[in-house]
């Protein structure tokens, strides 16, 4: 990758990474599926802008909004809901590391659900070292062993960024029906999708939270700012960072985003919201990082590439 990619890709992980500080700020006043719509239709609207701007046509087909519904269901409705929600209960930091499990899951789906892919060595010993790693960031929540005692955070919030996660996975392997799709297009018709399903959830979850009903007049400022960073920034923003780095440096390299979004989350969050990394995350986010890089499997070819450039020289 050349410099500017790099750049892209170190801009992308910071505003990704701060995607869980803006949602753990904007989840103590939002309720969690408003959030999401929130999110989503600000999203689409800056996208759906950008291609009128640039000329691009948006299709009107039956094929493609079904496909654009189902999407947005996968990519955004079902993750960005159950992530928020999660939010509610842990902090910031833990829900991006848990989110980093996406691309194990995504293998395991594409090779066992849809034989898309083929299940390689490393990819197994990657898949193991990252589950060791989830095993150990939620041992405390089981109050089991000696990490009991660590006070982990609720169980039910970690296992909704996992289902988030496989969620992901799921979408990844459906987004095959988009080829030839321009990605521009693809990404503002799944978030208008996701924007239509979660639109009744939303009201419906405005009007019952917590029994008194959200009241978007008594929110705050800073959940409000949050709000629109999710939309603008975190969201369409990124989109276009993403896409272009796709287009420039490639999927795999593009990957890489991966690895890097739980230590900007993590640092973000420990500068602006005070939190801390306990003992069994720091563990599990070191080894899920590791399994992640088991995975891509460029740390593994490197030493024999390093051995060729040797003896060529």
């Amino acid at each position: 990758m050349t410099w500017k990619n790099w750049l892209l890709l170190a801009l992308l992980s910071l505003i990704w990474g701060a995607t869980f500080p803006f949602a753990k700020v904007a989840v103590a006043e939002v309720p969690p599926m408003t959030l999401a719509f929130l999110r989503v239709a600000i999203a689409a609207g800056v996208l759906h802008a950008v291609l009128r701007m640039t000329g691009q046509g948006f299709p009107l087909s039956r094929r493609m909004l079904g496909a654009f519904l189902l999407m947005g269901l996968l990519n955004n409705a079902i993750p960005f809901s159950l992530i928020f929600w999660g939010q509610t209960a842990i902090p910031a930091s833990l829900a991006s590391i848990l989110n980093a499990t996406t691309p194990i899951f995504t293998v395991l789906v594409a090779s066992l659900v849809f034989a898309q892919e083929v299940l390689r060595a490393h990819r197994i010993a990657g898949i193991v070292i990252g589950f060791a790693g989830v095993a150990l960031l939620m041992a405390p929540a089981l109050d089991f062993g000696p990490l009991a005692a660590l006070s982990g955070a609720p169980l039910w919030a970690q296992a909704l960024c996992l289902g988030a996660a496989l969620s992901y996975a799921f979408a990844a392997a459906f987004a095959r029906v988009f080829k030839g799709v321009p990605v521009m297009v693809a990404a503002a018709g799944q978030l208008t999708g996701s924007s239509l399903l979660l639109l009744p959830l939303a009201i419906w979850q405005a009007f019952a939270w917590q029994g008194e009903g959200w009241s978007p007049v008594a929110t705050g400022p800073a959940a409000w700012i949050s709000v629109a960073a999710l939309g603008t920034v975190c969201t369409a923003f990124a989109y276009l960072i993403y896409f272009r780095l796709l287009s420039e440096a490639g999927a795999t390299n593009a990957s890489l985003v991966t690895l890097l979004i739980p230590l900007s989350a993590s640092l973000i969050a420990a500068l602006f919201l005070d939190e801390v990394l306990t003992l069994p995350q720091l563990g599990g986010m070191a080894l899920l990082l590791m399994g992640l890089a088991v995975l891509d499997g460029r740390i593994l070819a490197l030493p024999g590439r390093l051995l060729r450039a040797v003896r060529a020289s």
